[in-house]
């Protein structure tokens, strides 16, 4: 089983964390219509899946497991095999884990499969490659200065000459192009640039210049082009959340499930870029709602035209797993049947 993002509690009983800070939730936890009183875990259970087998918002989990703050940065795995059971006796509901003696076989294989929070596969993309640059990223980023015989572009095979490689560690390297900026929708703030990502380059002579060997290419290169060091995807190791303050902000942009070139439309499954980031408090774990805006619209009613404001509408839940200072991205985990779009706003549920 591939290793992909686990997040999840083992609850335990104690005073301290029934006074955690999700105890404070403004409204009663409510269960999901059909929930089970007990789950055992399997292989390719996620995280967000069993949530909304108990839970109507799956978002709340903090609540269910009696969590403090740091359980959710640092939770507890689970794995297939483990009973979940439901407490309904309080006066809340509780979830927790069956206390079931394991067979040695059992346990060996809990060791290595712990279920995720969301599979993997869908943010690998957008953990390791630079689909995103902040707007004071390019200023000292390595750049390609020459390419081999003087040409004008490479591809795999070329040779590049770079400069402004500060890590004589690193061996490895991506290839990217700055892109349109990504401008906050309703303060014209630029947050962020698009980086169109061109391939990979490994050291074959350090220096100043560096000299590298292009070793992908999903594009040609060419001179000023970026680049940046290889990195390994992180693991999402967050429990989903809600922010305890109100966070609002917009899609800005959004991507298929490969991490390649922006679409216009998406839904479940799909990465979106919103204009808000650490420095608006938000951090990886955090669970918004996304929108469709308050809109005006005009129909002829007795041969006149009249003006209508509708409301914002909720239509589903993005997770937020990669967290810059001005901007974020989140995958989207719940929508309705309407479609999210650029400009759809995202909010504290």
């Amino acid at each position: 089983m591939s290793r992909i993002i686990s997040a999840l509690l083992v609850a335990f009983s104690s005073a301290a964390l029934a006074t955690s800070a999700w105890a404070e939730a403004a409204k009663p936890l409510e269960l999901a219509p059909d929930a089970p009183d007990r789950h055992t875990v399997v292989a390719g259970d996620t995280l967000w899946g069993i949530s909304s087998k108990f839970i109507k918002d799956p978002y709340r989990w903090p609540e269910l497991w009696r969590m403090n703050a740091e359980d959710v940065k640092n939770p507890h795995r689970i794995y297939p095999g483990q009973v979940l059971v439901l407490d309904r006796s309080g006066t809340d509901p509780q979830l927790r884990l069956d206390t079931v003696r394991l067979a040695p076989k059992q346990y060996d294989t809990q060791l290595t499969d712990a279920i995720p929070a969301i599979p993997q596969s869908f943010l690998e993309p957008f953990l390791a490659k630079p689909l995103v640059i902040e707007p004071d990223g390019l200023a000292s980023a390595p750049r390609v200065v020459a390419l081999e015989d003087n040409r004008m572009i490479v591809g795999t095979g070329g040779k590049i000459y770079v400069t402004g490689i500060q890590d004589p560690q690193a061996k490895g390297f991506l290839l990217y192009r700055p892109g349109q900026p990504l401008t906050d929708p309703v303060s014209g703030e630029v947050l962020g640039i698009e980086a169109i990502h061109l391939g990979g380059a490994k050291v074959t002579r350090p220096g100043e210049p560096t000299i590298l060997e292009i070793v992908n290419s999903r594009a040609e290169i060419s001179v000023g082009d970026h680049l940046m060091p290889t990195r390994k995807a992180d693991v999402v190791n967050y429990v989903p959340h809600a922010p305890k303050t109100t966070i609002e902000g917009r899609v800005m942009s959004v991507y298929g499930t490969t991490g390649s070139s922006p679409a216009n439309t998406g839904g479940p499954g799909s990465i979106i870029t919103i204009s808000r980031g650490a420095r608006d408090g938000l951090e990886i774990g955090h669970v918004l709602a996304i929108n469709q805006p308050d809109r005006e619209v005009t129909e002829r009613f007795k041969n006149k035209l009249e003006t209508h404001r509708l409301p914002e509408e909720r239509y589903g839940l993005v997770f937020v797993f990669r967290v810059f200072d001005r901007l974020s991205y989140a995958i989207v985990t719940k929508a309705s049947a309407k479609e999210v779009v650029v400009g759809d706003s995202v909010r504290t549920p």
